[in-house]
């Protein structure tokens, strides 16, 4: 298998110059998106690395999750506190595009890196700001995680059974959903400002506020609306769509979910034949969508007990025979077997220098005219560090000098 780092530069973004001033989740997530679709993301990390290097599962010391998350990045490793780190970091701002981060509001001009600083190095900079509630408002100084933006846009009030089945928290989603949501919104932001500044001709600096809670709410379809306008407080639902019925879990006879996705009134008239109940649909309690929501807990107990008949492999087959939209609830292994994730290569075996050969997610999104790739996976702290300094003018004097008072390591 060739190198990964062998492969040349592709995808729509090649030639974008991107500096990830970033820690943790949020912003190493929005810059790896840019990085996949061919962007050249230097990202800059503390002399011992981005925390996110000891989080998860390690394979002989290192980070299996950095394999990805730091995907198709070089990785320039500074000591953002050192005196003289500050004019270091302008300098490599005078040669890209965009800078993204995520420290609190104010930590980097608290550095000598504010962003008027960075915009008198470089006047059409775009810079990306993301925090846990923004850059402004009462709550711009309070500390926050992604799970914090999820429990206060909304999200985590709702990742739960319904009030009364049970006293146990609200469950997280699995992911850090709430920072990368956010990195998603960056990723977006950066490119309608790149949109602004180049594909409109107005070369000016713009600045792009992401906040965690935000990005969390407006995701949140019609919450708002439906309190703003009846008062109506949304309630956990579980595995239901609180909106359409029937769709939700079921349990197959060797103990399997299955979600099954009959939440259309041709669709369930489809589901109750292949469950040999086909006058169902004209149960008053099941005539049309609203009384299937209705009488849910009805309609669930009659599904369930069908599905129970049958194992997860014959559910399955009958319901797709039937075209009724139903998978089971997929595992690692079951999302890595997948023919249609095969098919589009959105599971890739790609070699590590540091693991060996591993499993990477694809590209998103998809761009077959002129598609990202991986070119090579998460690097070693500062491994890119005299390259990139030195293409970006600095000299081998310049950068020993830096080496000797710690600032960089490389």
């Amino acid at each position: 298998m060739p190198a990964i780092m062998e492969q040349p530069i592709s995808g729509p973004l090649a030639g974008l110059m991107v500096l990830e001033i970033g820690h943790y989740v949020a912003a190493p997530f929005c810059t790896r998106l840019l990085a996949d679709l061919g962007a050249e993301v230097t990202k800059i990390e503390p002399l011992s690395g981005d925390p996110v290097r000891k989080w998860g599962e390690q394979f002989e010391g290192e980070s299996l999750w950095w394999s990805t998350h730091g995907r198709n990045k070089k990785s320039v490793a500074i000591n953002l506190r050192a005196r003289g780190a500050a004019d270091l970091l302008l300098a490599l701002v005078k040669r890209h595009d965009v800078v993204v981060e995520n420290f609190r509001p104010g930590h980097l001009a608290a550095l000598g890196l504010s962003d008027d600083a960075m915009r008198a190095a470089n006047p059409g900079l775009i810079i990306s700001h993301i925090s846990g509630y923004g850059q402004d408002g009462p709550y711009r100084d309070r500390p926050a995680f992604g799970v914090i933006g999820e429990a206060i846009g909304g999200l985590r009030y709702l990742t739960n059974h319904p009030p009364g089945s049970y006293d146990l928290p609200p469950v997280r989603v699995g992911v850090s959903i709430g920072d990368s949501l956010a990195g998603l919104y960056a990723a977006f932001g950066i490119v309608a400002a790149l949109w602004e500044r180049d594909g409109k001709g107005i070369y000016a600096g713009r600045t792009v506020d992401v906040a965690l809670s935000e990005a969390v709410l407006s995701m949140m379809e019609g919450m708002l609306t439906d309190y703003g306008k009846l008062g109506k407080i949304r309630q956990p639902s579980g595995s239901r769509i609180p909106t359409a019925a029937p769709s939700s879990a079921y349990l197959s006879a060797d103990g399997k979910w299955i979600l099954i996705a009959a939440n259309s009134d041709p669709l369930f008239e489809r589901l109750a034949r292949l469950m040999g109940v086909p006058d169902l649909p004209q149960d008053p309690r099941f005539a049309d969508n609203r009384s299937r929501l209705d009488n849910v807990d009805a309609l669930d107990t009659i599904i369930g007990k069908w599905t129970r008949t049958l194992s997860a492999g014959e559910l399955l087959e009958q319901l797709e025979a039937a075209e009724i939209p139903s998978t089971r609830a997929y595992t690692a292994a079951d999302c890595a077997a997948d023919p249609q994730f095969l098919h589009r290569r959105m599971v890739q075996k790609v070699n590590d220098p540091l693991l060996g050969d591993v499993l990477h997610v694809g590209v998103v999104p998809r761009i077959p005219e002129n598609p990202g790739a991986i070119r090579w996976t998460g690097p070693s702290v500062g491994q890119h560090t005299e390259e990139v300094l030195t293409s970006s003018g600095i000299s081998r004097d310049q950068i020993d000098c830096f080496r000797a008072k710690g600032i960089i390591s490389c």
